[in-house]
């Protein structure tokens, strides 16, 4: 996919106070942090959490204990993001090494079960696992944490770009993206025809189709360099990320 062949929008000078170290920052000052908190990593994390534990052998059940024993134990109970330190690099790199080293924890341990109190347990929303898992099966389980995470990326971004086109009243560039490369992408469909394009939708010419593209291809990048910059420190490390984001999204397209 060639999202990255497009120029930056919104700049690069923009500033890092989306990043989730000034993000827990300010939940500290809500008046129930420790939810706030536990509800922010979640929704970034039970879905490479629990991928990572499932390629590292446990079944279904046993991830599910292990991934509500992590953030209830971990990120709560040992005050995870107390210790983090920005200047260290990726956030889900920090939230990765934690992660390896409870389930050494566990393992020598010998238990899953971490009589966690009824009312501390973590809310998580694992009745269907993530989809991606079936996919993962060449993958190790630090492979699978990171495939799990730029997965779950792209389905935010691409949300949220859904809902601002509907907003805006600018369906038809989600159509064409959604014909030119999400579906192919997605999944298994070939790109369909500007000519096609333009009879299902109402589109002048290919010309027009093509430049609806462009455009939906620079608010994609725009969008996803935003929720990358809540993960990451400097510049450098923005790019390095868009470009892993660009590379998964490349090696989908061409499963």
């Amino acid at each position: 996919m060639a999202f990255r062949d497009q120029t930056d929008m919104g700049g690069t000078a923009e500033t890092f106070l989306t990043t989730h170290w000034s993000l827990i920052d300010g939940i500290q000052q809500q008046p129930d942090p420790e939810r706030a908190m536990i509800g922010l990593l979640l929704q970034r994390y039970w879905k490479p959490v629990y991928c990572y534990l499932r390629r590292s052998g446990y079944g279904n059940e046993q991830a599910k204990d292990l991934t509500q024993g992590f953030f209830h134990e971990v990120v709560l109970g040992r005050d995870l993001i107390q210790r983090a330190d920005p200047s260290k690099g990726r956030f889900r790199s920090f939230v990765l090494h934690a992660l390896k080293q409870y389930v050494i924890d566990m393992q020598r341990r010998q238990s899953t079960q971490r009589h966690i109190p009824p009312e501390k347990i973590v809310p998580l929303d694992i009745a269907h696992p993530p989809a991606q898992i079936e996919t993962m099966n060449t993958l190790d389980a630090e492979q699978s944490f990171n495939y799990a995470w730029k997965a779950d990326l792209l389905d935010r971004v691409l949300a949220e770009m859904h809902d601002r086109y509907v907003r805006q009243g600018m369906e038809t560039h989600w159509a064409v993206l959604q014909d030119r490369l999400i579906g192919p992408v997605m999944g298994d469909s070939p790109p369909v025809p500007y000519a096609e394009i333009c009879q299902r939708h109402g589109i002048e010419n290919e010309i027009v189709a093509a430049n609806m593209l462009k455009t939906a291809k620079r608010l994609f990048r725009s969008i996803l360099e935003k929720h990358v910059r809540q993960t990451v420190e400097c510049g450098e490390a923005v790019e390095e990320e868009l470009q892993g984001v660009f590379g998964f999204l490349g090696s989908r397209r061409t499963r």
